[in-house]
């Protein structure tokens, strides 16, 4: 048979993981294989760029998918382990699991990163895309969405990997990146013992007299109003007027209520903010691929003909 496309990956792969135990993704694929009887040259063909195998890529996208959703979890890089509800999907399809299946998640319609999403995958032909009702720029629109936040995933992940002190660098770079700072200035990472509740230093101009102080967490749950009260007292013993607190997490309601109420000035960035300032500004990826759509210049196309002749003078016209 040819490559089965993402979806069609879906069910087999959950299947595949059924038993509870971890699996890396190497022997995923490699099972995979297996169960669709790929033959050497089907395994061989490669996606238009070259850069990866048809059937790597296709795999890869079903597992992000599921991975996204919640029917699986990656207990570290690269290996996969089924959870509850990858358990309750399986018993209730056991046919297939495809993007229909999956828009029933709310998790689903945020990984797509179109609003439109969640009701195209429920309305659509099983096997069908998504995106076949949408005009071909609404597609891309759509596609460039879903790699995006596909990506942001995946840079939150990398960065629960890291260092401590790592994180506390990369907001530096990060805020460096969007112009804090500037040629002329500097960022500095103070996170050590006894810094005070204050991870780094953005020093705006040469002299050091506009401050910016920053406060990276690193956490897995949710930061509470405790956390930002002490961040100000912190702020409050260095006189300072500004700050920036960020975590991969997210805040509670109360944590961004009393940060609006107060002075001095912080702004809170959770995770997901984060990770989309990294791709806006190019801190920790690079560009895989760059297409140009373009549109026919109509200005090229305009003859003598096309320009209309200019108003008579009245020497001209014999007045």
């Amino acid at each position: 048979m040819t490559v089965p496309d993402f979806q069609t990956a879906m069910r087999p792969l959950l299947a595949l993981l059924a038993d509870g135990e971890a699996h890396a993704i190497t022997a995923i694929r490699d099972e995979l294989a297996t169960h669709f009887a790929l033959t050497d040259d089907e395994l061989a063909e490669r996606i238009p760029s070259g850069r990866v195998t048809t059937f790597q890529n296709r795999v890869g996208w079903a597992t992000s998918h599921l991975y996204n959703t919640g029917l699986i979890a990656r207990p570290r890089r690269a290996v996969y382990r089924i959870t509850d509800r990858g358990r309750d999907v399986l018993a209730r399809h056991p046919e297939r699991v495809d993007l229909r299946v999956l828009s029933q998640f709310e998790e689903f319609a945020e990984f797509r990163g179109a609003a439109g999403s969640r009701e195209t995958a429920r309305t659509a032909p099983v096997g069908a895309q998504e995106a076949s009702v949408h005009t071909p720029e609404e597609q891309i629109e759509e596609a460039f969405g879903t790699l995006r936040a596909a990506l942001a995933v995946d840079l939150l992940d990398s960065i629960a990997e890291q260092s401590p002190a790592f994180f506390e660098q990369l907001v530096l770079d990060v805020l460096h990146a969007m112009g804090y700072g500037g040629s002329r200035g500097t960022a500095e990472r103070l996170g050590q013992s006894g810094d005070g509740g204050v991870d780094g230093v953005i020093r705006e101009d040469p002299l050091g007299l506009d401050l910016i102080y920053v406060q990276a967490k690193r956490w897995a749950g949710v930061v509470g109003r405790p956390e930002i009260q002490k961040f100000f007292g912190a702020l409050h013993g260095r006189r300072a007027t500004k700050g920036v607190f960020i975590t991969t997490s997210a805040f509670s309601r109360e944590a961004v209520e009393y940060a609006d109420g107060v002075t001095p000035r912080v702004i809170l960035l959770d995770g997901k903010e984060l990770a989309q300032l990294m791709i806006e500004h190019s801190v920790g990826v690079t560009s895989a691929r760059r297409y140009d759509v373009k549109r026919l210049d109509l200005d090229y196309f305009v003859t003598d003909e096309d320009v209309p002749a200019p108003p008579a003078t009245r020497s001209e016209s014999g007045a």
